[in-house]
């Protein structure tokens, strides 16, 4: 059954990934690839929707391949799974907090996964940016498309202007207005 395995899928994500939303797209990624949910286009342009929607990135790429797949209830059902552990987890941890709060354990387990969750996001970072420029692999085929220069002067900008501390709204909001106007204008695929 879809709605179960879904929920145990996205579970399973949940309750292994620390830091955040980027720290669990390989995952998703992995999860949602090897159930042929999709491919990787296809979860590139849930990860543009999920990051420029309003709420945690988790939550939204969770509805948007549950929904995808199965409906409303496909979207409720992974919302569920990859909600719940967190929601476990911060119950324990509050009830626990005051007995490990010195604790060079927990000090040396938070250490430890700091850098883990940032390879996790370097990963996803990776992962995303292949599709995106190079989405038949790479090749010097590439280098000659007009979409590969387009898709790098877009993220050249944004880098710059957040480095900039433009708000990340008026970033998403720009790249989406250059690339619609970039792939209507030229003709590429939007």
């Amino acid at each position: 059954m879809i709605y179960l395995e879904l929920f145990w899928t996205f579970f399973k994500i949940g309750a292994f990934t620390f830091g955040g939303g980027y720290a669990m797209l390989p995952l998703i990624q992995a999860e949602v690839e090897s159930h042929g949910w999709m491919a990787s286009a296809d979860l590139v342009n849930f990860v543009a929707v999920s990051e420029s929607t309003p709420g945690p990135f988790a939550v939204n790429i969770s509805t948007y391949v549950g929904t995808e797949l199965a409906g409303i209830p496909g979207g409720i059902f992974a919302t569920l799974g990859v909600v719940l552990p967190s929601f476990l987890i911060i119950l324990l941890v509050a009830r626990c907090f005051e007995a490990f709060r010195n604790s060079r354990i927990v000090s040396g387990c938070m250490a430890g996964l700091k850098p883990a969750v940032i390879g996790l996001i370097g990963t996803a970072v990776l992962s995303v940016g292949k599709t995106v420029f190079f989405p038949q692999g790479f090749s010097t085929g590439v280098l000659g498309g007009m979409s590969f220069y387009i898709s790098l002067a877009i993220f050249l900008l944004m880098t710059v202007l957040a480095f900039k501390k433009v708000h990340p709204i008026l970033l998403i909001c720009l790249s989406a207005v250059i690339g619609i106007c970039a792939g209507y204008g030229l003709g590429l695929p939007v």
